[in-house]
């Protein structure tokens, strides 16, 4: 995908969710969905048929399924391949996609350093979910038509179409230059995001990430073996665990909030959609679970409201602002 290149002089553009909710839809021929869907089934979004699969992503995520599988065997095992699923999870999962891509670039609950947030960036983009743009635009345009038909991942089409299906084949609307300007041009008219969009650039920076971990293994494993082969078995290892079994967790964590927090839980808010909150969804996922609260209260980073609603996103980003590095902080 590539794009005319930005004027880097222009200043981003402050998008409020909340702003998103009240706009008429991308096309014209469609009626606005503000009022919402509580059950039934829906077709696919209009962007979709005729089915065409996305093969690009979709061997992708084949590919990185299968390469997972490869922590069955034993050569391969590693304690601190394990751990590093563990940490990965936090650092990629945690700070790359639940606080940089959802809560900070998505929904400006927060704001802080142009450092801290293209560094969360890269962390989110190391979990292959695509390029941050594509992310928040796809996201922003769920939450406008949520549970309608254009809404991009409703499991009111289906639960596998929501969980996955709708990742494996291409929607029209969302490869569509008017769908990145109308949703994302906050974030395009940055040189860094615009980067990221040229011909899947964002791509070639997950796969540098996981020659790290090979590299960085190798050198650990040979030095402490003493051998080339020990070396190799550590290095596998750490990109095995650290970097596949992670992304595979990390990717359904993030799919389940899409499919099983629209179909299973309780609501504490009177939403137009189907939301809701899902303990064990918030477990995997450091409070994404919380999803009715956080349909009710969209910009908000605080998403568990409830004592017992344990939310360590929030919890860090109140790390954050205990230091001065997260500003703006919009809370229910």
């Amino acid at each position: 995908m590539t794009f005319d290149k930005p004027d880097s002089d222009q200043p981003a553009i402050a998008l409020d969710s909340t702003e998103i909710d009240q706009r008429a839809p991308p096309h014209d021929s469609r009626e606005n969905s503000s009022g919402g869907s509580k059950g039934g089934h829906l077709p696919l979004p209009e962007g979709v048929p005729p089915v065409r699969v996305n093969w690009t992503y979709a061997l992708g995520l084949a590919v990185i399924h299968l390469l997972c599988l490869l922590a069955l065997v034993p050569w391969l095992f590693s304690w601190t391949g394990v751990v590093l699923v563990v940490a990965g999870h936090l650092t990629f999962g945690m700070l790359g996609i639940n606080i940089g891509y959802h809560r900070l670039l998505t929904h400006q609950g927060f704001t802080c350093p142009r450092w801290l947030e293209y560094t969360l960036a890269t962390l989110g983009v190391c979990c292959f979910q695509e390029s941050p743009a594509r992310w928040v635009a796809i996201h922003r345009m769920h939450h406008q038509f949520s549970d309608d038909q254009p809404d991009p991942h409703t499991p009111l089409v289906g639960f596998l179409w929501s969980h996955v299906g709708w990742l494996l084949v291409h929607n029209r609307d969302h490869g569509a230059f008017r769908n990145y300007e109308r949703y994302v041009r906050d974030l395009l008219r940055q040189p860094f995001y615009w980067r990221l969009e040229q011909n899947y650039f964002w791509i070639w920076i997950y796969l540098l990430h996981a020659v790290l971990f090979f590299v960085v293994g190798l050198a650990i494993g040979w030095a402490n073996s003493g051998r080339y082969l020990g070396g190799v078995q550590f290095g596998a290892s750490l990109l095995v665990w650290g970097v596949f079994v992670r992304t595979v967790f990390v990717l359904h964590g993030t799919w389940s909030v899409n499919s099983v927090t629209h179909l299973w839980g309780y609501q504490n808010h009177d939403t137009r959609d189907n939301s809701r909150n899902n303990w064990l969804v918030a477990i995997v996922t450091h409070g994404e679970g919380w999803h009715n609260n956080h349909h009710a209260h969209q910009r908000s980073v605080t998403h568990g409201q409830r004592w017992w609603e344990l939310d360590m996103s929030h919890w860090v980003i109140y790390a954050l602002e205990t230091v001065g590095l997260a500003r703006n902080v919009v809370r229910p």
